[in-house]
């Protein structure tokens, strides 16, 4: 822990003997909580270079929008201030990247849900999210992680990966790949072109939303991924992990599942921010809990055929377990999709 103490002597805040514990939730960035005398007090995160080649973007696109971020319903994040005056802090014999950021004190996250407070608490504090951004300039915005949800991009990627990929590892994943045939031309026939663009969080999975323990809503954090994009994304990426009540990597494909009770709830939160949605956004919304469970799918699917370069895993074939998871509720939201709109268009008026 030598090194986090020095790192964490590079910013300007009060140098106690602070305690480090992994906070190991994130697929990308290492995650610590810093505690002095057992009371946690800041977020410290190296962010992975590797994933986030642009930066100096990611670093611009948060000092455009965390100022936004302020508001009496929304727990706002402070990013501590190097010796330099930077918001980030750069090792030069690594050139790792790190941040420290206020602990909220008191806040859980959930990585699923069985409670429809939870779902609706989600709901209302993802729309504030986007009223609070509705006025940022997009143009500002640059791309931290360029193509993140280009549908024909990560289609690519995939054959690419299949193409060099073992027999073995393709016979292992077969049904995984036959979903992606079966599936990709109806996903690439989205017209994502009618749709307002936006400031969007990108990455709006449950876990990524702060909680008190009264179950209130507080914050996103790991907003890396903001930048441009369509509410649709974050409404799609929102209800996989909301509406689902099993964990993403589920091996027993029974337990997962499309539950409208917590569907419903989510957008009654969104409700309680007014109509912030255009008329075309709307009718689109149910296909937003196919397109982002299939883009993680094919993700995690491609990485498991390249050996597991891009995504953390602690058995060889969790990226394998996190498709077809991904995949089966991809199949559930198509299923459901009559009951998305009926309620969208009750609730969203």
């Amino acid at each position: 822990m030598e090194k986090l103490k020095n790192i964490i002597s590079k910013f300007q805040i009060l140098q106690h003997t602070y305690e480090f514990e992994i906070i190991s939730n994130g697929f990308i960035n290492d995650t610590y909580l810093v505690s002095h005398a057992g009371n946690p007090t800041y977020v410290l995160q190296r962010i992975n270079t590797k994933v986030f080649i642009n930066i100096n973007s990611l670093i611009k696109n948060l000092d455009l929008v965390l100022p936004l971020l302020d508001h009496e319903n929304y727990q706002s994040i402070t990013l501590a201030k190097t010796d330099l005056g930077d918001s980030f802090f750069r090792e030069e014999e690594t050139d790792d990247v790190w941040r420290l950021m206020t602990f909220i004190k008191g806040s859980v996250v959930y990585n699923t849900t069985t409670n429809p407070e939870i779902a609706y608490e989600a709901g209302k504090i993802i729309g504030l999210f986007h009223k609070l951004l509705a006025d940022v300039d997009v143009e500002k915005l640059e791309d931290t992680l360029p193509k993140f949800h280009n549908i024909s991009f990560r289609h690519e990627q995939f054959e690419e990966a299949f193409k060099k990929a073992k027999p073995e590892t393709i016979e292992k994943a077969q049904k995984a790949i036959t979903f992606v045939e079966e599936n990709i031309s109806m996903l690439k026939a989205i017209n994502l072109d009618e749709l307002p663009v936006k400031a969007c969080h990108n990455d709006t999975k449950l876990n990524n939303i702060l909680f008190s323990k009264s179950n209130k809503a507080l914050c996103l954090i790991d907003l890396d991924t903001i930048m441009k994009g369509t509410f649709l994304y974050d409404f799609g990426d929102a209800i996989r992990t909301i509406a689902n009540t099993a964990v993403e990597d589920e091996k027993d494909l029974s337990i997962i599942n499309f539950t409208n009770e917590l569907f419903d709830a989510f957008i009654d939160g969104l409700a309680v921010n007014g109509n912030f949605l255009s008329q075309k956004e709307k009718e689109l919304l149910p296909l937003g809990p196919v397109l982002l469970p299939f883009l993680h799918g094919i993700r995690a699917l491609t990485d498991y055929l390249d050996n597991n370069r891009y995504y953390k895993v602690s058995y060889e074939t969790q990226n394998l377990d996190r498709s077809f998871s991904l995949f089966q509720f991809a199949q559930l939201a198509i299923d459901n999709q009559e009951a998305m709109k009926k309620s969208i268009a009750k609730k969203l008026e």
